[in-house]
Parts: C-alpha cells; sequence; structure tokens
C-alpha cells in the first residue's frame, strides 16, 4: 500500500487550501461534482447554483490566485516531508468515514499506515495532576503493549502523558493537532513530536501548512481525535472543559467513554465524576477496556 505522490494529489491539495469552506460543504460539492479537479474547473454561475452556496464562496472556490499557490504549497510540503490523504484513498481510516462532518482531507508525517490500526484516544486537562499524569501513562503504556494505537491532541498535561506512555511501551502514538503540520504547540512538545514520528508514530491535521493553533481550530480537531478511535478514556476534566466536548462528539459518533473517577476534592476532578453520574463507563485498570 503506498500512498499517492503529491502530484497526483494536486487537487485535493488545492481544494484543503480554500479558506471558508467546511468539510460539510466540501462533501456537498463532491457529491455534485464527484471529483476535485471537476470542481476546479468550474465557474462562479455553476457554484451559486448550488443551495448554500454564496457569492463570497463562489469568489473563493474560483479565485485564480488560490489556485497559483497550489504548486509553491506543494514545494512546501515536499520541503517539510507533508503526505495528504484524501477521503477516496485506502490509507484514509475506514471508521472516521462514519462520522457526520468528516474530513475532507488529512495532512499527515510519519507512518500513515497505522491509521486503520485500532486506536484509542485519552485526552484529559492541559493542568494535570500527579495522579493525573500517572493514569495516563498508565493506560497508555499497557495498551499500547496490546497493540492499539493510542490517540491524542499532543497537548500540555494529559495528552503528553497518554503519549509518552505509548512510546514507552514503544507502541504506536497518534498526535492530532489543530494547526498546519509545520507548527508545533504548545513549543515545549516539538521533542515529543519529532519522537512520535520517529518511533513509528504519527502526526494529524486537517489544516494546511501555515495555520496557526486558532482556539477555534481544537473543538474541530476533537472530533477528528474520537473519530478515529473506537472509544476514549477521560482521565481528568474540570467543570467547564475542553474535553468534555471530545466526549460529546465520541458520543454523537457512537464511540465507547471510559472515565476514570477522581479524588473528589480536586477541581480536575468535577468534570470525569459528573461523567460516572450520568452513566458513563468506569475505567480502573486498562482491563476495563472493552475493544
Amino acid at each position: 500500500m503506498n500512498i499517492k505522490t503529491l502530484e497526483d494529489n494536486r487537487y485535493w491539495i488545492w481544494l484543503s487550501l480554500i479558506e471558508g469552506l467546511g468539510s460539510i460543504r466540501k462533501q456537498i460539492l463532491l457529491k455534485e461534482y464527484q471529483l476535485p479537479e471537476n470542481i476546479y474547473n468550474l465557474k462562479k454561475a455553476d457554484i451559486l447554483k448550488i443551495k448554500g452556496f454564496n457569492e463570497i464562496l463562489a469568489d473563493k472556490i474560483t479565485n485564480k490566485e488560490n489556485k497559483e499557490k497550489t504548486e509553491r504549497y506543494i514545494e512546501k510540503m515536499e520541503k517539510e516531508n507533508v503526505q495528504i490523504i484524501s477521503i477516496e484513498d485506502e490509507e484514509y481510516p475506514s471508521i472516521l468515514r462514519n462520522i457526520y462532518d468528516y474530513p475532507i482531507t488529512l495532512y499527515i508525517k510519519g507512518n500513515y499506515k497505522a491509521l486503520n490500526n485500532v486506536s484509542l484516544g485519552i485526552v484529559g486537562c492541559r493542568e494535570a495532576s500527579t495522579y493525573g499524569v500517572n493514569v495516563a501513562e498508565y493506560f497508555a503504556y499497557n495498551l499500547a503493549k496490546q497493540g492499539i494505537n493510542i490517540v491524542s491532541g499532543l497537548a500540555k498535561g494529559i495528552d503528553s502523558h497518554s503519549h509518552i506512555g505509548a512510546l514507552k511501551a514503544k507502541g504506536i502514538t497518534i498526535g492530532v493537532i489543530g494547526s498546519g503540520l509545520d507548527i508545533v504547540y504548545p513549543k515545549e512538545n516539538q521533542y515529543l513530536y519529532e519522537k512520535i514520528i520517529k518511533e513509528n508514530g504519527a502526526i494529524l491535521s486537517e489544516y494546511p501548512l501555515g495555520v496557526k493553533p486558532e482556539k477555534m481550530n481544537f473543538p474541530a480537531r476533537n472530533r477528528i481525535i474520537s473519530g478515529i478511535s473506537k472509544g476514549i478514556i477521560v482521565v481528568e476534566a474540570k467543570k467547564k472543559s475542553g474535553t468534555l466536548l471530545t466526549v460529546d462528539f465520541a458520543l454523537e459518533q457512537g464511540r465507547d467513554v471510559y472515565v476514570v473517577p477522581g479524588n473528589i476534592n480536586e477541581i480536575n476532578s468535577v468534570g470525569t465524576n459528573d461523567l460516572i453520574k450520568q452513566g458513563a463507563k468506569i475505567a480502573t485498570t486498562y482491563r476495563d477496556i472493552e475493544i
């Protein structure tokens, strides 16, 4: 199984570079015109006939400058050793195809062949406690030992230690980020980012190179973490936490949600313990995780 060349994916790359065109609208266009090269050749009048498409979007899709910058962008991807996988490729994670707003394209550095292995997401708060750090590494280590990919968001705290636990087990871990693959956020995770790729893992994003880690990107990123995973494990979460958005996505996508109970006196346990009250599955050992 060899991934397509960047040149073969030229039109998919072009489609991914159109700002303001989300995954749902891309789905609509592809349903109507099948292939991105057909979309590439559309006239403005054609686009305006499609329900939900206005003058602004039509201008962006037919913008000549956007078409011209695709060549420069391919060169940049080659330099950064970044690949792209489209929804029509066999390398695209099959489990991700089934979510409502699946990304049309995925940018990837590292082991793209791992994307269709069985994966579990581990998520939690950035300001992790010592307990949370130890728990994240414990679950990641032992599940990775079973040959399961560990997926997280490469953020500080629980995310980082989930990746670290999988690496300690010599397992595969996938970092899904909310920026272009040429931007590491937070910066202190540069070493971890590089180690994941070096150790047969992968870094994944739906965002083109150069896209900064804007706040609005992270909820969209979270749907991919749960979307490529058979289930997620929540280690620590405050009452109002971005982690809970990932839980919402997981439930919408029909994924299993496991929660590690926390100390009732700790702020980091309020969100997780509430999830247990709401009926989430309790995990106190990696053997509680059913795959």
